[in-house]
């Protein structure tokens, strides 16, 4: 092989693994900051077959049950438990709850699995007049604006955990 066409082989090479590391790093840059989306039913029951694993960072979304929500006196601490068409997951936050937030309507929250039915969540976002629903909730719902309390099976598993 001649001197010049081996400097073009350099280059090229050299040019393609500069391309091929920004791309691996935008992609492992982009993987970290992914929130995936969830209704309380695919945490428990699980997404596609797979049940996400503690730790995963999420988002949730759901109804807030009546008589659930639980504030701390001294902080600003608040648990309360979100469900879709079957069991609840509960939801904890430390933070000052949006305005519109309240009992029997849909929010989404953005946090860490911290266990199968437990989220640790940094934001809430409560929907922003009565007919609004996140798409992928409104598309598992199926048209369904509210769940009485006799429908959901609230916090219950099969197992009866």
């Amino acid at each position: 092989m001649n001197p010049r066409r081996q400097k073009r082989l350099m280059a090229v090479s050299a040019i393609l693994l500069v391309v091929g590391g920004a791309i691996g790093l935008m992609l492992y840059s982009l993987n970290q900051n992914i929130d995936l989306f969830y209704t309380p039913s695919e945490i428990i029951e699980g997404k596609e077959g797979k049940i996400p694993p503690v730790g995963q960072r999420l988002r949730i979304g759901g109804i807030v049950v009546p008589g659930t929500v639980k504030r701390d006196q001294k902080t600003l601490a608040v648990s309360f438990d979100l469900v879709d068409i079957g069991p609840a997951v509960t939801v904890s936050y430390q933070g000052i709850l949006p305005d519109l937030f309240r009992e029997g309507q849909g929010i989404v929250a953005t946090g860490v699995l911290t266990k199968n039915n437990y989220i640790d969540a940094h934001e809430v976002l409560a929907k922003h007049d009565e007919e609004y629903m996140p798409p992928e909730l409104a598309e598992k719902m199926k048209g369904i604006k509210h769940i009485k309390p006799q429908q959901a099976n609230y916090g219950k598993t099969e197992a009866g955990e």
